[in-house]
């Protein structure tokens, strides 16, 4: 206690003391979260304390105008909120603290530490929308990233720095896919971002992989389902802006976000308060374009040598393939993973559909064998699931189709190739190594 005393004493000494007035505003209106504060006049992203009857102060975000009032969002429930209340203007507008300190701790959307922790002393401040890099300031993607997974390392090689998605239905296996790959990709950090899941996954996935050797070299920003839209949003870019600082720094860092489609859900909610119209299937364009831009700040950067490689998990609900987030990522991100309900029915894990599966980037990474070796089996997967059915009803004659008669003949071998127990890491080489193998026996 005394040392925790100590350390909040030093870090009051470093802090810089402001001259002048401190912006205060009064509550003139609030319905449903959204609170219209008089006198205030702060950019949008700045945050304000606004004082309760109980004496506590509860955190909102300033998201628009309107008549020259400021509408705030609460960052917490609405709780003891009365009118006239006095609003402060709180922080700094449009930034956040970064820093080593980060490292091997999980925090919430303000940064503020959930693991039961001390403070965390980050003195570094970096832009919450992230600083827009040219983009002939992005260095191509030229290196392999070893992700732990055989069939994504064989068949759809992902890159340092590439940006890819993992698309499924709900419950098909994208939290434990994830969750393998974070325990095993190769990164100099990894930085997970939870946003909008159950609280139990939070509290499970630091329980995990918040110990040993690799405790020091993660981030972990969750921000469960039952939190304030904005709040949600925010801690998405705050877990972006975690792997700009790093990446600022020549690290190479593992960005993870899950969901994408929880991001998506948060800025439709943000909009829709605002009085935005829905558009596709009543997400506003506003809400698709925050996809756009949060995925694009991802990347290598030829400045610092420095790279955030991204793996984000989509939610396709109720299974459609044609749902506008998935359509949005699938279009701006550089390859994705797609799981098949099919495949998690039959037990067979990770659930990926290798035929609907790519990396955009994956000729530039392996060599003309792997890439050989690789379309093959594609094809000899390809043609085995389209022709399934009809092997099961016993209405395929041997000898039809000699492509087919040898993909039913590797099946077993097939199988063991994209089968993974979980918690199993199989690293690049020795994935490609073994597709080789499988390939020169065909």
């Amino acid at each position: 206690m005394i040392a925790e005393l100590q350390l909040e004493l030093a870090r009051m000494r470093k802090a810089s003391v402001r001259a002048g007035p401190v912006l205060t505003g009064r509550v003139v209106a609030c319905d449903g979260g959204l609170v219209e504060v008089a006198g205030l006049p702060l950019p949008i992203g700045s945050l304000g304390a606004i004082e309760t009857e109980s004496g506590d102060e509860s955190l909102a975000e300033v998201i628009g105008f309107r008549a020259g009032h400021s509408l705030m969002m609460l960052l917490g429930d609405t709780v003891l909120l009365q009118p006239d209340a006095v609003v402060r203007a709180h922080g700094d507008p449009g930034t956040v603290r970064v820093g080593e300190a980060l490292l091997g701790r999980a925090v919430d959307g303000l940064g503020v530490p959930i693991d039961g922790g001390p403070s965390l002393d980050c003195t570094t401040e970096w832009p919450l929308a992230g600083k827009r890099e040219g983009a002939l300031e992005r260095a191509p993607v030229s290196q392999p990233f070893d992700c732990g997974i055989r069939s994504i390392n064989a068949l759809a090689t992902m890159g340092i720095g590439q940006r890819m998605g993992v698309i499924a239905g709900s419950g098909v296996g994208k939290s434990v896919l994830i969750d393998t790959i974070a325990g095993h990709a190769v990164a100099d950090i990894t930085v997970v971002a939870l946003i909008g899941e159950r609280a139990r996954e939070v509290s499970d996935f630091v329980a995990r992989h918040m110990a040993g050797s690799q405790r020091g070299r993660m981030v972990v920003v969750a921000v469960p389902a039952d939190h304030a839209p904005n709040l949600r949003l925010r801690a998405a870019q705050y877990a972006t802006g975690v792997a700009e600082y790093f990446r600022s720094r020549g690290k190479r860092v593992m960005l993870i976000l899950d969901s994408l489609t929880r991001v998506a859900h948060a800025a439709r909610e943000l909009a829709l308060v605002l009085g935005e119209p829905g558009a596709a299937r009543g997400y506003p364009p506003s809400a698709l374009a925050a996809v756009t831009k949060l995925v694009e700040r991802a990347g290598n950067s030829a400045r610092t040598g420095g790279a955030v490689t991204g793996l984000y998990t989509v939610l396709a609900d109720g299974d459609d393939a044609q749902d506008p987030v998935v359509d949005t990522a699938r279009a701006i991100l550089d390859g994705h993973i797609l799981l098949s309900r099919d495949l998690a029915q039959r037990g067979h894990y990770p659930a990926i559909d290798v035929p609907a599966s790519l990396s955009r980037v994956m000729q530039d990474l392996v060599s003309p064998e792997n890439a050989e070796a690789a379309r093959r089996l594609r094809a000899l997967i390809a043609t085995r699931e389209d022709n399934r059915d009809l092997v099961m009803m016993g209405a395929y004659r041997a000898g039809s189709d000699p492509v087919l008669d040898r993909a039913l003949e590797l099946s077993p071998t097939i199988d063991a190739f994209l089968q993974q127990e979980r918690g199993e890491a199989v690293d690049l080489f020795e994935a490609q190594a073994q597709l080789r193998s499988m390939i020169a026996d065909a």
